[in-house]
């Protein structure tokens, strides 16, 4: 997608379909202030400090995409009593494929109420997950297709 193609989409934040984008700045050395164009930020390091790694973020994307499928899919039926999802991967080096990321896994521990709404949650539960694996969650279908990535200078 050209230059002009991207900046005439709208700038989107939510579920549906556009272009995304983040900015970094530099704050000090290998650490990084993020924005998104809703002025949400975080901070990001190398990992000498506490703030999140790069790979940590991408755990977290994976994991927080899917965990909001799934939260979406189960809480219509029931309110969730307890809900945490855990996103894993080993980072590896080879020298034909260079550092990436091998064995990403995401892990649900998801809990409902008893009762009829409760069972009904439970029930979808590993359809959510499903859904959320095979379609819904862009980040993690995105590392599955292997979608190319540029990077060009300004």
């Amino acid at each position: 997608m050209t230059d002009a193609q991207q900046a005439a989409q709208p700038e989107t934040g939510g579920t549906g379909t556009g272009h995304r984008s983040i900015t970094m700045t530099r704050t000090s050395r290998g650490e990084f202030d993020v924005t998104n164009v809703r002025g949400g930020t975080i901070h990001i390091g190398s990992g000498e400090t506490d703030d999140f790694t790069p790979v940590e973020l991408l755990l977290t994307a994976i994991a927080g995409c899917s965990a909001v499928d799934v939260d979406f899919i189960t809480s219509k039926r029931a309110e969730p009593t307890e809900f945490t999802a855990t996103g894993a991967g080993v980072k590896a080096k080879d020298p034909v494929k260079g550092n990436h990321m091998q064995d990403l896994e995401v892990t649900f521990r998801v809990r409902f109420p008893e009762g009829p709404e409760g069972d009904k949650a439970r029930e979808m539960l590993p359809r959510a997950i499903a859904q959320s694996h095979d379609r819904l969650c862009t980040v993690s279908r995105a590392v599955q297709l292997g979608t190319p990535v540029t990077m060009r200078e300004d």
